[in-house]
């Protein structure tokens, strides 16, 4: 993908020291750069074309097909399938633009407000695409379910907070612990308790969360790139399939939601 004549690229020892986070990525770093070049650097290639082009591909198909897919009419509270569309493309905006201007002129200051952007566009998917997943759990309950809505809103602000200001990729990984464990005990609670949804969502959904772990703990390890540093520095690193994987649990979180919503409109609850 060479539209563009770009500047000369540089191995990761004269790259900036806020930029060298993968040791095993060895060439194709770009130069320090104006928002325009940054902007340019998007018709040639180096080391971060994969990562924007892997998620800002899926950004602009979920942004026109996802409102054609969603059942926006046919759902009582139409919020769910506001929050739902909100979470499918949050996670990538943010990866977009931070891969794009990561390379800034501002350097390391503009560089953590870009990561912070990019951390809080995946705790947006983690909350917002949560929040329909406990309305339906727990339909049964209205008051179990306000107080799970609450609950869990809280728990996302300490991990929004937890995530944007995180160091390591370990530690941003960990932010993102409790949102899981919280999703997994209302898994059980459809499984083993009185909890409702569709019966085909909940392996769905349990693939979804699958996916976005895993991917999280490939880019944590930087495998394949770890076994031959300087192979995979433009395609086929860790932080590329982690990208992949994300918008893979993105797709079955939608596919998820969509039988849930299907299901509630012909459900009803037991009378008390």
């Amino acid at each position: 993908m060479v539209l563009y004549k770009g500047p000369r690229l540089l191995e990761f020892a004269k790259t900036p020291s806020h930029l060298q986070f993968n040791k095993y990525v060895l060439t194709g770093y770009r130069p320090v750069q104006t928002a325009e070049e940054c902007l340019r650097s998007l018709f040639y290639m180096h080391n971060e074309l994969g990562n924007i082009y892997t998620h800002g591909i899926p950004f602009f198909l979920f942004l026109v097909l996802l409102p054609f897919n969603i059942p926006w009419m046919e759902v009582e509270s139409v919020w769910i399938c506001v929050a739902h569309y909100l979470a499918c493309i949050s996670p990538t905006v943010g990866s977009v633009v931070y891969h794009v201007f990561m390379n800034h002129v501002g350097g390391e200051q503009v560089y953590d407000t870009l990561l912070s952007l990019d951390m809080f566009g995946v705790c947006l998917v983690n909350t917002l695409g949560a929040l329909p997943i406990i309305h339906i759990t727990l339909l049964c309950y209205p008051n179990m379910q306000q107080a799970a809505l609450l609950a869990y809103i809280l728990l996302s602000v300490y991990g929004i907070y937890c995530a944007t200001t995180a160091r390591t990729n370990v530690l941003r990984l960990q932010a993102f612990v409790w949102q899981a464990l919280f999703r997994f005990c209302l898994f059980l609670f459809r499984v083993y308790g009185s909890g409702v949804g569709s019966p085909k969502s909940l392996r769905l959904f349990v693939t979804m969360d699958t996916l976005a772990v895993m991917g999280g703990v490939v880019n944590i390890i930087q495998i394949p790139e770890r076994f031959s540093p300087g192979l995979f520095d433009n395609w086929g690193n860790s932080h590329q399939i982690m990208h992949v994987m994300v918008i893979c649990s993105i797709i079955y979180y939608h596919w998820g939601t969509l039988e849930d919503l299907a299901w509630i409109k012909t459900y009803q609850c037991p009378a008390d």
